[in-house]
Formats: structure tokens, sequence, C-alpha cells
């Protein structure tokens, strides 16, 4: 079987063992990555579905996510901000985003005079905070009100830090891999 705390079944008699996790250390770290993904993939769907409860058109997580950071605090952002906040390097995916809210009319140019066409930022126009709000009850009624079933029982400000670290060690490990990787 192996030195301890290298055991090859769980307790429910699993072998979670691969090429990804070789020791119990490493099973636990590939389960809280397939948690991220499937977190991730419900998180996007849940977007894109309470969104479409708010407005007619279709639209995905990322753009949801867009939406509601151009209205975090209520003041305009720019391209570089949004990729910024939202720790997405895919400008041109974004950008596409923006096409997609400015086109609904969720959100509009907001640019001060004399500034470049590098400088435009963008806010909710009345349709989308009419529409942001709107999620943000629809929210209410959904999701808080399930979550706050778990009161006690899951500390969503501990779970945000420790996924914020979990973050941090992600970006310095590809950091390094990019400086390691190999010529096409």
């Amino acid at each position: 079987m192996g030195p301890p705390g290298n055991t090859r079944k769980s307790a429910r008699g699993l072998d979670k063992h691969w090429h990804l996790a070789t020791d119990d250390f490493e099973v636990g770290l590939t389960e809280l990555e397939f948690s991220i993904f499937r977190v991730s993939a419900a998180f996007e769907r849940w977007q894109a579905d309470c969104l479409g409860c708010c407005h007619g058109q279709p639209f995905s997580g990322t753009d949801t996510a867009l939406l509601h950071v151009i209205r975090m605090h209520e003041r305009p952002k720019g391209i570089s901000e949004l990729a910024r906040l939202l720790k997405r390097d895919d400008l041109s995916n974004l950008q596409y985003g923006v096409r997609k809210l400015l086109k609904a009319g969720l959100i509009e140019k907001s640019r001060q005079a004399g500034a470049s066409k590098k400088d435009v930022t963008y806010q909710v126009s009345a349709l989308g905070r009419d529409v942001t709000d709107k999620y943000a009850r629809f929210r209410q009624e959904l999701l808080i009100s399930m979550t706050r079933a778990t009161a006690g029982k899951v500390d969503f400000e501990s779970l945000a830090r420790a996924l914020t670290l979990m973050s941090a060690m992600y970006d310095q490990a590809s950091c390094v891999a990019a400086t390691h990787r190999l010529p096409l």
C-alpha cells in the first residue's frame, strides 16, 4: 500500500491517485481543482441564466460579469481596468463582450472631452441600471435565500480569502511555467 499518508484508497474505497495525484496531498489539491472547474462552469451558467431572466437577449457569464463590474461603484471603467478587475488578459474577448453590451443598450461610452480613443470608458445606461437592479432582486430571491441556509456552516469570507490565495499561487506558477514553455 505504501507509506503512511500515501494510501491508495479513500474511506469510500475509491482510488483517487492518478497522473495528477500520486499522494494524499496531491489528491486533495486535484479534488479542489476539479471543484473549481465545476464551480466555474456552474457560476457561468448561473450568471447567464439570471441575466436571461432580466433581459431577453442571451449573454455569457463573462458578459454578465462585465456588466456588473462596469456598474461597480457607479463609475466608468476602461478596458484595461475591466481586464485587471476580472483578472483577464484576453482583451479581444472582453472587447467583444463590451460591444455586445453596447449593442444591447446596457452600457454606453463615457469619454471625457479631449480624451483620446484609447481613453474611452464605459458606464451602465439607464436600461443597464434597470437590468442590473432586476438581476440583484433575482439573485436575492433565488441564490441568497439558498445560501443563507448555510449560515454558520460555510464561512464565505474565509473561502474567498483562500481562493484569492490560490489565485495568486496559480498566477505565480503560470509565470514560472511560461518561462519554460517549449518552442513551437
